[in-house]
């Protein structure tokens, strides 16, 4: 059911989310789906929970490279499908409900901890400095690919994901290494 509610939500976006299609996608009923679920919102919040987990912490050992890592990760994450799709439609969602607003926030600060927490590593081992605000650095590093998928519509170029990270470890005052 999780699976179909995701595919329904991709393929025909928040208007065309209901309890009826997700059941036919899922070659079920509709009584079935409203066992399960009162309401599409509650469908809605589940299906998006159990596919937004954080990505693996990379063991690189080396801050830039676990950071190309990770914002590789997600480009990758942003270049497939559906995800792309998905995320419009839930940003979008979140927009109009509350519980749906709370549900996005959390699943973004899911996303967002394992490069906070690579940054934080390195700011006790002494990578970064002690006064680096890592929630901006985090920022910073998600929002261009962010930005150029959503908003801009364009590709990412060759070793983007590296040129964004050297520009954000630049700014932080590191130098650059492996």
């Amino acid at each position: 059911m999780l699976v179909a509610a995701l595919e329904v939500l991709a393929d025909r976006g928040l208007a065309g989310f209901n309890m009826e299609a997700v059941a036919h996608r899922a070659g079920a009923s509709k009584a079935t789906v409203y066992r399960r679920w009162r309401s599409p919102g509650e469908l809605l919040i589940d299906a998006m929970d159990t596919t937004f987990r954080p990505f693996p912490l990379p063991t690189t050992g080396h801050l830039r490279s676990d950071l190309v890592q990770l914002l590789s990760t997600f480009q990758q994450l942003l270049d497939g499908q559906p995800f792309p799709r998905l995320m419009a439609a839930f940003i979008d969602a979140a927009e109009r409900d509350p519980r749906l607003k709370s549900l996005h926030a959390e699943l973004t600060e899911r996303r967002r901890e394992p490069l906070r927490r690579v940054l934080i590593g390195a700011r006790d081992r002494g990578e970064i400095p002690a006064a680096a605000d890592t929630e901006l650095a985090v920022d910073l590093l998600a929002g261009p690919l962010f930005y150029r998928h959503f908003v801009a519509h364009r590709g990412y170029p060759e070793d983007y994901v590296t040129a964004v990270v050297d520009h954000v470890l630049s700014a932080l005052g590191c130098a650059k290494s492996e």
